[in-house]
């Protein structure tokens, strides 16, 4: 009724009443025309806006380091809920003296039996007690315990954590469990219609060839049967270490959570594996390796035309992923590294959405928009503690893979090109505005924290980050352009590879060699 109303009230108004704003001027003394006022210009006759100004609070993370060696970094935002976890400066990374998988099987083991809790519904029950959840993540270098629960459960929560790291009691059952899920989860990314955690495997294999990050993340299926309880329980003997963790909260005191970690992770018994020796093999201990850029190729021929599930056909696709060493996440090159990934963009050719969703980067604009049978080309830059990967996945018919391979190697040329200065704040402003919105999460939160203080024993605030953004210039992105296509060439593919180019011609072109680069026409563009 009332939306009635409004609709119909200039109608219903006697003649003598109504208003015509295309001709009436805007007020009395006729300073303008409605119709002729810019948007970016306030409105002629109104005073200028005032605004309420809010003093942001800002949470300093707060960090304790104890006599053990373990970190408790914190920081309290408001919320009856709080987020807490352990860091483990962990992960496939440090698996060369061991059977790759060793971070997926405790990925999947995580938070079962311990000497307090007879099995995992137990765990599960205490937690809901106090509405909580509970998860765990493996990368190629942190292995994270995370748990998110009443403020109120904060004890639980810490007593739980400190069993599930320390404490574990692997029975039959669980580790055959784990071998099972580790194997469906492996057979779930064979069947995936979506290649890119294969690809993003080969290309990290590619990339530092056998060491390090070039470690397989996900246990080779070789492997499942080979790992066993010692093998578990050495591992977490030499990487399950207080020095090498970090408990960290998002929601509470600081000084509670130093109390409650003194309880559970330094007064509390020893870790299994030093009350009980036997279960431990003392010949396997702790690489701490840096990591070896060394480019490379890794192929996978695959027949990939019918991946359709349903009725609907979906086109067979080739895959490429072409990549080149960028820098870790200390160096000073990191933030500039970031603002190139953010300004190539890219997608796939389904995507929607405006220049919010990466609609302007260079991927949509120079390539999903100008060749139609490409359909996808995204840009990831994956950072680490000591080196890092900049690539490009690309897909397309098998037929057009050669073109696809030109198009993608143009643009990684170009990078190194003129930088115009409305994309690079467009970039900029998307990419404080991702890093903002994110940390308005408490998980986020939780996370950063932990990485930052597990990394270099401190946390920077947001804002910290925000400035060194602003600050790039286009000449950065053409300096970090330039040192990335100095590297060797890593490059992955995966399905009908027949029209590859050689992964010779490929690397000539990118380092400039033979003059003309190569056999490259690039579509004569």
């Amino acid at each position: 009724m009332v939306l009635r109303i409004v609709r119909n009230g200039c109608r219903n108004l006697p003649r003598s009443g109504r208003r015509s704003f295309s001709s009436n001027p805007l007020n009395s003394n006729g300073t303008g025309d409605i119709t002729n006022v810019p948007l970016s210009q306030p409105i002629p006759g109104l005073p200028p806006p005032r605004f309420t100004s809010v003093k942001a609070s800002k949470n300093e993370t707060q960090v304790t380091v104890l006599d053990n060696g373990l970190t408790v970094a914190t920081e309290n935002v408001f919320g009856q809920f709080c987020t807490v976890g352990v860091l483990i400066n962990s992960g496939s990374r440090y698996e060369v003296a061991y059977p790759s998988g060793i971070s997926h099987f405790l990925e999947k083991i995580a938070f079962g039996s311990t000497t307090q809790f007879t099995d995992k519904d137990q765990i599960l029950q205490e937690l809901e007690k106090h509405g909580g959840i509970c998860d765990c993540q493996s990368s190629r270098d942190t292995l994270i315990y995370a748990m998110s629960a009443e403020t109120r459960g904060l004890q639980a929560v810490v007593n739980i954590l400190s069993e599930v790291i320390n404490r574990p009691t692997i029975t039959a059952q669980e580790l055959e469990d784990a071998k099972m899920a580790v194997g469906f989860h492996i057979q779930g990314m064979e069947l995936d219609p979506n290649p890119e955690p294969i690809l993003m495997e080969m290309i990290h294999q590619a990339a530092f060839r056998g060491n390090t990050l070039g470690l397989p993340h996900r246990c080779p299926p070789e492997n499942i049967d080979k790992i066993e309880k010692n093998i578990l329980y050495t591992y977490m003997k030499n990487f399950h270490t207080p020095e090498r963790m970090v408990l960290a909260g998002v929601g509470m005191d600081h000084e509670q959570m130093v109390e409650l970690a003194k309880e559970h992770f330094v007064k509390k018994h020893k870790p299994i594996w030093l009350e009980q020796e036997n279960l431990i093999d003392t010949k396997m201990s702790v690489d701490n390796s840096l990591a070896q850029y060394t480019g490379g190729k890794v192929l996978m021929e695959k027949d990939l035309s019918n991946v359709s599930l349903g009725p609907t056909p979906m086109p067979e696709l080739a895959h490429i992923v072409i990549g080149l060493e960028s820098c870790s996440h200390k160096d000073d090159d990191f933030i500039s590294f970031c603002v190139l990934n953010m300004m190539m963009g890219g997608g796939g050719s389904f995507s929607a959405g405006g220049p919010g969703k990466g609609m302007y980067t260079r991927l949509y604009l120079n390539v999903l928009n100008r060749f139609h049978w490409i359909h996808n080309a995204t840009c990831y830059n994956h950072a680490y503690d000591d080196s890092g990967l900049f690539c490009i996945h690309a897909s397309s018919h098998p037929d057009q893979l050669s073109d696809l391979v030109e198009v993608i190697v143009r643009e990684l040329l170009n990078t190194t090109s003129f930088v115009d200065k409305t994309e690079l704040q467009r970039a900029k402003t998307q990419l404080q505005s991702m890093l903002l919105m994110n940390l308005e999460s408490r998980p986020v939160i939780f996370e950063d924290v932990g990485r930052q203080v597990l990394t270099s024993g401190h946390r920077k605030q947001p804002e910290y980050f925000y400035d060194l953004i602003g600050k790039v210039t286009p000449q950065d992105i053409q300096r970090v352009a330039e040192r990335m296509l100095t590297s060797k060439l890593s490059l992955s593919a995966l399905g009908s590879l027949a029209n590859l180019p050689d992964y010779e011609n490929i690397q000539n072109t990118l380092l400039g060699k033979n003059g003309k680069r190569s056999r490259f026409s690039f579509l004569g563009l």
